[in-house]
C-alpha cells in the first residue's frame, strides 16, 4: 500500500497543473479571406491567457476563465502595437498592402483581432505573413483558414513556417491530410480528459483481447459521432457535450471499485465513445475543415485520434505490468494490485468530478 499511495500522491500534485478543459495551448487561429478585387480579409483569435504572456497585459481571469472585455478595451492599443509588429499582408517582391482600421474584440476566453487590407496596387501573389505566439514559443502554432473565392484550403504555421501565398493553387491533398493527421494525435495527447478516460478504463485489463475490443468500440463510436457533428448533422451544444464527458470519466473510474469484468467493459467504451465523438468534433470545428477536402481531412483527423489512443494505451498497459512484477511476491503469475487501481481510480474520479463541477457552473 506505501507504493500506492505514492503513486496517489504523484497523481494528485500532476493533476495541478491540467486544465479544466482539454483546449489546446500555444494555438491562434486564423481567418483569411482573398476577393476579387485583391482585399485580404482578416481575423484572428487567441487565448487572452496568451496574449497576456505575449505583452504583459492582464485582461484574462484565470479564476473565471473568461476575459475581462474593460481590460481589452483598455489595452487595445498595446494588443494592436503587438499584432501590427507580427501580422503583415503584402506582395511576393515586399510591397505592403495598405492596412483598413482594425478592431480588438473580447471573446469569451479570448481576443479577436479584425482587419483589412487593400492590394489592388500591389503585382503578383500576395502573401500573408504571421509571427503571433511563435516568436514567443517555437512550439506554437497558428492554423490559417485561407477562402479565395468558393475554395478553402487550410495552412499551419510554426516558428520556422511563417508564410501563406494567398493566390497560389491549394496545398496537395497529402499535406492537407498530413496536417490534420498530427492535429489528430496532439488533441488526444493534450486532452487530459480523453487520457483520463482511456487509462480508467484499461486498469484492471491483464489480456490483450479485452483491450483490443474496447479500443475497437471506442473507435468506432467516436467515429461515429465526431463525422456526424463535424459534417452538421447532429450538433449537440458544448455546455452539454463537455460535462457528459467529465461524467463518463467518474463512471468508469468509480466502476472499478465494483467491477472488474474487463471483458464486457467494450459495451461501456462503445456507449462513452459516441460522447467523446462529439468532443473530437469540437476541436475539429476549431481548426475548420477544408470544403475541397472535407472526407480526407476529416478522415484524417480521425485516424490520428486513432494513432494517440494507441500510443496512450501501449504506454499505460506495460507500466501497469511493471508495477504488477514490482508488487506481486510470485513474479511467476504476477496479479494487478488492487491497492494501484484503487489509488489511481481514486484520483481519476477526484479529477473527473472536479471537471465535471466546474463545467456544470460554466454552462
Amino acid at each position: 500500500m506505501n507504493l500506492a499511495r505514492l503513486l496517489l500522491l504523484g497523481f494528485v500534485l500532476l493533476s495541478l497543473g491540467a486544465p479544466v478543459r482539454a483546449h489546446q495551448v500555444n494555438l491562434s487561429t486564423a481567418r483569411v479571406a482573398l476577393t476579387t478585387d485583391r482585399t485580404v480579409t482578416v481575423e484572428v483569435a487567441l487565448k487572452g491567457s496568451d496574449m497576456d504572456r505575449l505583452i504583459g497585459t492582464k485582461i484574462y481571469d484565470a479564476k473565471e476563465d473568461v476575459v475581462d472585455p474593460g481590460a481589452v478595451d483598455a489595452a487595445a492599443g498595446s494588443i494592436l502595437a503587438y499584432m501590427k509588429a507580427h501580422l503583415a499582408v503584402s506582395g511576393t517582391e515586399g510591397t505592403a498592402c495598405a492596412p483598413g482600421i482594425p478592431a480588438i474584440l473580447a471573446d469569451g476566453d479570448g481576443v479577436i483581432y479584425r482587419n483589412s487590407f487593400a492590394c489592388e496596387g500591389v503585382a503578383g501573389d500576395i502573401v500573408y505573413r504571421s509571427t503571433v505566439l511563435t516568436e514567443k514559443d517555437p512550439t506554437a502554432r497558428q492554423v490559417v483558414l485561407v477562402t479565395q473565392g468558393k475554395s478553402e484550403a487550410q495552412a499551419l504555421l510554426d516558428a520556422g513556417n511563417t508564410t501563406v501565398t494567398l493566390s497560389a493553387p491549394a496545398p496537395p491533398l497529402g499535406s492537407t491530410m498530413q496536417r490534420y493527421l498530427l492535429t489528430g494525435i496532439e488533441h488526444i495527447f493534450l486532452g487530459y480528459d480523453h487520457i483520463a478516460f482511456l487509462i480508467a478504463v484499461v486498469l484492471w485489463a491483464r489480456r490483450l483481447v479485452p483491450v483490443i475490443k474496447i479500443v475497437t468500440a471506442f473507435t468506432v463510436a467516436h467515429s461515429i459521432t465526431l463525422s456526424l457533428a463535424a459534417l452538421d448533422l447532429v450538433v449537440i451544444p458544448s455546455r452539454v457535450v463537455e460535462p457528459a464527458i467529465a461524467a463518463s470519466i467518474m463512471f468508469v473510474a468509480v466502476e472499478n471499485f465494483f467491477s472488474r469484468d474487463i471483458d464486457r467493459r467494450w459495451r461501456v467504451a462503445f456507449l462513452f465513445g459516441l460522447i467523446h465523438g462529439f468532443g473530437f468534433a469540437g476541436a475539429l470545428h476549431e481548426v475548420g475543415l477544408p470544403t475541397d477536402a472535407i472526407v480526407p481531412a476529416l478522415a484524417a483527423f480521425n485516424i490520428g485520434v486513432e494513432i494517440g489512443q494507441v500510443a496512450i494505451v501501449a504506454i499505460v498497459l506495460p507500466v501497469l505490468d511493471l508495477f504488477d512484477r514490482l508488487i506481486t511476491t510470485d513474479r511467476a503469475k504476477p496479479m494487478r494490485a488492487t491497492g494501484l487501481v484503487y489509488a489511481v481510480s481514486a484520483v481519476i474520479s477526484l479529477l473527473s468530478g472536479y471537471w465535471l463541477f466546474m463545467r456544470m457552473v460554466e454552462a
